[in-house]
This record gives structure tokens, C-alpha cells and sequence, in this order.
């Protein structure tokens, strides 16, 4: 009789500390927030027990269904677009201001209703759609019609020069397409988009000082066009206005997209 309070407090006590640890087990424990990966690419890694884990995987795969096969709508833009879908990415520039300020040199990865920020390495190369080119990040840089490089800095670009003109009434003119000084040029091709109107029956292209022509006898009606190939590459060491001249006549009207297509090189540093 002397020991059943001994034994009902030890089953109290026993009683106490296993409802105790039952309730301290089943409370939620502190989360600790997503890992960024030791790689290029700074994914968040999921946790155990973290929460809504829909989020940190979402935000992953929309970085990577933009940077797998890289796409820029612009590299230009100062300021984020109104109008953007998920997945949209921009390059963005020095002195970017809104949503975008102090993610200079950043990609900016439309998400969920915001951006997320990727800094980009050498080596990458992306699409720039609104210039229709291809670039390659070099030393920070996006480098358009990068063929190769080497690790002092130099390198060898082929580049497309590009414009739209509209032919006005009279003889020859310049159309506002220039081959750059130290290149060398293989072609100028154009493409009547509006037709060629004037006394003329045909027109030429070449560039102002006559040293290059990269055609003659060329049709005024729409569509046609000018391959421009030269027989052989051309240095050009200054810069060379590309001009149109009417041939036999002058011209009243029309439209041409002209194309420079041409070589050039990056010194060593």
C-alpha cells in the first residue's frame, strides 16, 4: 500500500513526457529557405520539409525553358516592357531604370507577373530577335557574328549590315548603308520591295566612289533582286557608302532592302 502513489506518479510522469514528445513531434518545424546550386546556373534546390514547393520548382523551370535555348527579345530596352508572357527574356543594358534598375548586364526572365534576374556567362550564345542575329557572351559583352576568339582577346566576326530605303525622284543615290573601315566585304544584296519606277529601265549597286559594284542591269518589278556576290573578297579600309543609280534614266520612286554582308576582326588586347 505504502508504494501506489510512488507507482501512479512514475505512470503520471511517464504519461506526461510521451504526450509531450507525441504533440512535440507532430508540431511543424522551422523551414530553412531554398539553396541556391553551386553551378553556373543558380536553381533553388528543394528542402525536405519545405513548404509550397510549387514555387521554388516553377520559378526553376521557367529559368530554364529561357536559358536552354536562349532567346532575347531585345538588349536594347532602358526600361521593362507594359506587355510581357512568362518566359519572355531581355538583355539588359547599362542604366536600365523601373523593375529592371541595378540589373545592368543581367538577363531579366519574365515570371509570374515579374522578372527574374540571371547573370549570364562566356561563352553563352542567344538569339537577339529584334536584330536577327546571333551574339556570344565575351568578357561581359554580347558579341554579334562571333566565328572564333582566342584567350588575348582576339576574334573573327561575320556581320550583316541592313536598311530599307526609299528611292527618291532623281539620279544617283546613297541608301544609308555603310561597309565599315577594316573589313572585308562579299556581297550587297537588295530586294525590290516596292517596284522601281522612273525613265530608267533598270538601276546598279555599288558604293559612292565606284570602287566596288555589286551589280547592274537589276529588274525594277517587286521581288526582284540582287545577289551581289563579289567574284572575289574585297578589303575595305574606310568606310563605303553603298549607293543605287538609275541606268539609262531616273528614278521617280520605289523601295529596296539592301543587305552588306562582310568579315571583320577584334585586335588582341
Amino acid at each position: 500500500m505504502s508504494e501506489t502513489p510512488n507507482l501512479s506518479l512514475s505512470l503520471s510522469l511517464s504519461l506526461s513526457l510521451s504526450l509531450s514528445l507525441s504533440l512535440s513531434l507532430s508540431l511543424p518545424l522551422p523551414l530553412p529557405l531554398p539553396l541556391p546550386l553551386p553551378l553556373p546556373l543558380p536553381l533553388l534546390l528543394l528542402l525536405p520539409s519545405q513548404a509550397q514547393k510549387h514555387v521554388t520548382v516553377n520559378e526553376a523551370l521557367v529559368t530554364l525553358d529561357a536559358i536552354a535555348q536562349i532567346s532575347l527579345r531585345s538588349r536594347s530596352l532602358a526600361n521593362p516592357p507594359s506587355e510581357f508572357d512568362d518566359g519572355d527574356c531581355y538583355a539588359v543594358p547599362a542604366g536600365a531604370e523601373g523593375n529592371w534598375s541595378g540589373a545592368d548586364g543581367m538577363l531579366a526572365i519574365a515570371s509570374n507577373g515579374g522578372w527574374i534576374f540571371m547573370t549570364p556567362h562566356d561563352g553563352w550564345i542567344a538569339w537577339i530577335a529584334d536584330e536577327l542575329q546571333s551574339a556570344t557572351r565575351v568578357a561581359g559583352q554580347w558579341i554579334l557574328g562571333m566565328l572564333a576568339g582566342a584567350q588575348n582577346g582576339a576574334a573573327a566576326h561575320f556581320m550583316i549590315g541592313e536598311t530599307e530605303y526609299d528611292i527618291v525622284a532623281g539620279d544617283s543615290q546613297t541608301v544609308g548603308l555603310e561597309i565599315p573601315a577594316d573589313s572585308v566585304v562579299f556581297a550587297c544584296s537588295a530586294r525590290v520591295v516596292e517596284e522601281v519606277t522612273g525613265t530608267m529601265s533598270s538601276w546598279s549597286l555599288d558604293v559612292e566612289d565606284g570602287s566596288i559594284t555589286f551589280g547592274s542591269g537589276m529588274g525594277v518589278q517587286e521581288q526582284s533582286y540582287c545577289t551581289g556576290i563579289l567574284s572575289q573578297p574585297t578589303a575595305v579600309y574606310t568606310n563605303k557608302s553603298v549607293r543605287v543609280s538609275p541606268m539609262d534614266g531616273s528614278f521617280t520612286g520605289g523601295k529596296l532592302r539592301l543587305e552588306a554582308h562582310f568579315y571583320r576582326i577584334s585586335l588582341p588586347v
